[in-house]
């Protein structure tokens, strides 16, 4: 097992010299030793992916091998798919190994149907997915913007981490596995990929395409529920990598538009009360300003909201489902009786919150 283990560490050494100009030196010869390593560790995944102990010790192996990009135990499974891709966008392979590799790929006559045609169709779809997130700006075509890469970055989140649980089975290593992957992003970045996963998985369009939906049956009412208590779980596991840490969830509120979050907190009712004690404690380091005659930010240099902000957000949250806005306006009503239920402008924040939303 040891050579075994020692093997599956050589993994992200082959994916990474796939990517890089190395392969410009590859012949025919080299490249098929290439694709038998792929076809191999596919075996290892299919050999031992029934087998918990020691799933579990080839992903540990795989993870303490390299760091980035993090690479789990169902990377195996994938291992010719990622191998193709890599070297289907590398310019360096020479042509010779290129026409080899597509040959590789496309499956014999009477294979219509079986796991390698999936598999091709599968590297085609992600292959076309970059070129086209890829495809420069034409006056005459508009490039993907940014809101289209970051739902089509979501989408290849929550297809992940489907998959990493239908391999792992615990809640625990998935958010692992989710943390290392976000932490690889820049924090906006990685901010706008959860939000837009929680509201795909709300609008409903977080699942597979259509197509692929009726093959396994995920059409049936039986199959519409399984669909539904997954989407609970991926949603569930975004909201602990995002509730998870205070100082995070506070940079997201700040990053993303305050239109985005009243959505957010209107369909899950795990973030609408910390988003609430959010703003209250935003809210109360306001001072108010006589000599301005409104409410300032006691200290300029820390990332606070303005009056102004502050307003906006409870607007939206005012704006959103009915559940959403008495939760809002009871929120504000507590506060202003805890800071002495004035009724006059300037003395109290939560008063003039409340005549300003209109809740």
């Amino acid at each position: 097992m040891e050579a075994v283990l020692g093997q599956v560490e050589q993994l992200p050494a082959l994916l990474a010299v796939s990517r890089s100009a190395l392969v410009r030196d590859w012949d025919s010869l080299t490249l098929d030793r290439a694709l038998e390593w792929a076809r191999y560790f596919q075996h290892l995944y299919d050999r031992f992916r029934a087998r918990p102990q020691l799933r579990e010790a080839l992903g540990r192996r795989l993870r303490r091998s390299q760091p980035y990009p993090v690479l789990g135990f169902p990377a195996l499974g994938r291992c010719p798919q990622l191998l193709g891709l890599a070297l289907l966008e590398n310019r360096a392979l020479p042509p010779a190994a290129c026409r080899r590799l597509l040959r590789s790929l496309l499956p014999p006559p009477a294979a219509g149907t079986g796991s390698d045609r999936r598999g091709l169709e599968l590297l085609a779809r992600r292959k076309a997915a970059a070129c086209l997130l890829a495809l420069p700006h034409r006056p005459a075509r508009r490039a993907p913007g940014p809101e289209a890469q970051l739902q089509a970055e979501a989408q290849l989140l929550l297809r992940r981490l489907r998959e990493q649980g239908q391999e792992a089975g615990e809640a625990a290593g998935q958010l692992r596995w989710l943390g290392g992957v976000l932490q690889q992003l820049p924090q906006p970045r990685a901010f706008g990929v959860v939000a837009a996963a929680l509201a795909l998985l709300k609008q409903g369009r977080g699942d597979q395409p259509a197509a692929d939906g009726d093959r396994d049956g995920s059409s049936s009412p039986d199959g519409y529920r399984e669909r539904a208590a997954g989407d609970g779980c991926t949603a569930g596991l975004l909201l602990s990598w995002l509730l998870g840490s205070q100082e995070r969830f506070s940079a997201f509120c700040l990053c993303l538009p305050c239109s985005h979050l009243a959505f957010l907190a209107g369909h899950y009712s795990q973030l609408s009360r910390p988003y609430l004690e959010l703003l209250t404690g935003w809210g109360s380091r306001l001072l108010y300003d006589p000599l301005q005659g409104r409410w300032v930010k006691s200290c300029l240099d820390k990332a606070e909201l303005s009056w102004e902000e502050l307003r906006e957000r409870f607007v939206c949250l005012c704006q959103g489902p009915a559940l959403l806005k008495e939760q809002t306006q009871a929120a504000l009503e507590l506060l202003r009786t805890q800071d002495g239920d004035f009724k006059v402008c300037g003395l109290s924040v939560w008063t003039d919150l409340l005549m300003e939303v209109g809740c």
